[in-house]
């Protein structure tokens, strides 16, 4: 399902936190939004997910409005994992993960057989399974992000959307978590820090800078040593990674001239 967003501004207290942004998520893709702390780029992920209602513009999710969906029929479409989604009630892990199933239950319903498989297959995917009667608040970062991750996945989104998922992993987790947002065959906008897990990761990038989309496009055509300097400030070189060819930034620490 595609994701489109179109000429999104959010102004608050007077400030513009995003500007005009206009961004299309073709159906299966993995598009990042990559860019300085501040840029908007978790702005624009709350407007997807119904957490922040736009000034202007709009957010289509497979060609309809999302503020003209019911909230049980967008939280079917969307699932989002949040810098500040964490659970803060001691669930079990497998209580936090059936949370996801809530879009799709009525009332206080209890989960069938295939709710139930489908949040043991989640817990399995994300390594978690052996984890499912710990209580959530007895694990560490890294494992609370995979719970959330599962938690989404249970949801059966058609779009997905991930604020700095890889906070807290490792890096074998970080690059297991992206392997299988890439093989998930879910649309997916994903907000990145790193710039080379971003460059490995997503078909497309976006870059924001002062809540403007400076520029979007393969990460080949995007990450060149001028923007890196322009939007971020620092010197890098990109050269191509030896194993896939993905573009890679070598930064330099020395000042620039």
């Amino acid at each position: 399902m595609e994701l489109g967003l179109e000429g999104l501004s959010v102004v608050t207290d007077g400030r513009s936190l995003v500007r005009d942004l206009s961004l299309t998520v073709g159906t299966g893709q993995v598009v990042g939004l990559v860019g300085p702390n501040g840029s908007g780029k978790s702005t624009a992920l709350r407007c997807v997910y119904r957490a922040l209602r736009p000034s202007t513009g709009t957010v289509r999710v497979g060609g309809e409005d999302l503020s003209r969906l019911t909230a049980r029929r967008s939280a079917r479409l969307v699932a989002a994992m949040v810098q500040d989604g964490a659970v803060d009630v001691d669930f079990t892990v497998e209580e936090a993960v059936a949370l996801g199933r809530a879009p799709h239950l009525r009332g206080n319903r209890a989960l069938g057989r295939r709710e139930r498989d489908l949040c043991a297959r989640a817990m399995d995917r994300l390594g978690i399974r052996h984890l499912a009667r710990r209580g959530v608040l007895t694990l560490s970062g890294g494992e609370r992000q995979r719970v959330l991750l599962a938690r989404a996945l249970v949801q059966e989104p058609a779009i997905l959307v991930l604020d700095e998922p890889t906070n807290h992993l490792d890096v074998h987790h970080q690059v297991e978590l992206l392997s299988l947002l890439r093989d998930s065959g879910l649309t997916v906008l994903i907000v990145l820090h790193d710039l080379n897990l971003a460059a490995a990761a997503c078909d497309r990038l976006g870059v924001l800078h002062d809540g403007r989309l400076v520029t979007a496009g393969t990460p080949e055509a995007v990450l060149t040593t001028d923007l890196v300097h322009e939007v971020f400030g620092v010197r890098a070189a990109v050269v191509s990674h030896p194993l896939t060819g993905d573009p890679q930034l070598l930064y330099s620490l020395a000042p620039s001239p």
